[in-house]
């Protein structure tokens, strides 16, 4: 019997091992020196909650489902009706197909086709690597439409912390801001976390905290990686997500009203743009016809004894409160190293 997810691609390096899906391209599950470092789920089973999915060609959600770009309205089917929103892009639901596999690494790529509210053309791509390192996930977009197209890009990883909760579990989030987010997700400003239950800028226990949140301002080090780690205090178990400078967001979920996450792992999604981007234009990348996305992101497992660190990189404080009025207005040199043509 075909699983619901489709073709089950695993690799493996050591004793690091992950199956990546056909559908969705998603990362159903990790485990490293026997130990599970991301929370997925079984080859019988649909995907739940969005563990380990791809959130393209935009993350989060997108109030009503609609917006303006270059002078047209589009609108998109409401995926999340608790909210009004189309969530975690489009191709979440969707074969990919493999282009390029070994023991130790996969390639999917799937065309995104012009369709009602996103009427853009885009060849996506996504290489899975296992190392001795951990796990590296490179995404690429390129437009291959006539017209500009707005795009953002996501990752929905849920680590686990070593230790049957997240409560007991020490959370070091390098975040000097979170966003004020509405009742529907939308953001509505930002403020410092100093002060507040969530400043995790120093590694301390969650405790009950309960996060839905997402975060910017991000403390990088000196080779230009944001790292959240996640650990147990009994033997020091976790995971430390990492992601390049694309990524300037990182949700952080605690899953608490949902039985097959209920705190038992946290959702730290490294994301381009905030939630409800594309109204918003804050943090939206606009791809010229011919130009190429590409960003990377990882998970080093702390089932061993962690290298030291680069040192983290002084950077001051921005205010994000306010946000650009269209995606047109999006300052476009702010991620051009990250587009080629």
């Amino acid at each position: 019997m075909r699983a619901p997810s489709g073709e089950q691609h695993e690799i493996a390096f050591a004793d690091h091992a992950a199956v990546v899906t056909e559908v969705g391209a998603g990362l159903r599950s990790y485990s490293a020196g026997g130990r599970t470092i991301v929370d997925g789920y079984g080859a019988d089973e649909i995907c739940p909650s969005g563990k380990g999915q791809v959130l393209l060609p935009w993350p989060n959600r997108l109030q009503d489902g609609s917006y303006a770009f270059a002078g047209r309205e589009h609108e998109l089917p409401i995926n999340e009706r608790g909210t009004g929103s189309a969530i975690h892009g489009l191709v979440r639901w969707v074969a990919w197909r493999l282009v390029d596999r070994d023991d130790h690494a996969v390639v999917l790529e799937h065309d995104l086709h012009p369709q009602p509210g996103y009427p853009f053309a885009l060849a996506l791509r996504i290489e899975y690597t296992l190392s001795a390192d951990g796990l590296r996930v490179r995404t690429s977009a390129t437009n291959i439409g006539p017209a500009p197209c707005p795009f953002g890009a996501g990752a929905h990883p849920y680590l686990h912390p070593g230790s049957p909760t997240i409560d007991t579990a020490v959370l070091h989030l390098p975040a000097r801001q979170v966003l004020s987010l509405d009742d529907r997700g939308a953001p509505t400003g930002s403020s410092e976390v100093a002060g507040t239950g969530l400043d995790f800028t120093r590694a301390r226990a969650i405790g009950a905290t309960k996060v839905d949140d997402c975060f910017t301002d991000l403390e990088r080090d000196a080779d230009g990686l944001v790292r959240v780690a996640l650990t147990s205090p009994e033997d020091g178990t976790g995971a430390t997500l990492w992601a390049d400078e694309p990524y300037g967001y990182l949700m952080l979920y605690s899953g608490d009203g949902r039985p097959d996450v209920a705190r038992r792992s946290l959702a730290v999604e490294p994301m381009t743009c905030p939630p409800n981007a594309f109204r918003s234009g804050e943090g939206v990348i606009v791809l010229e016809p011919g130009e190429t996305f590409m960003g990377t992101w990882g998970i080093e497992p702390s089932w061993r004894p962690t290298r030291t660190r680069p040192a983290a990189r002084s950077r001051p404080s921005r205010d994000r409160s306010s946000s650009s009025p269209s995606i047109s207005s999006t300052a476009r040199h702010s991620v051009s190293r990250w587009v080629s043509r």
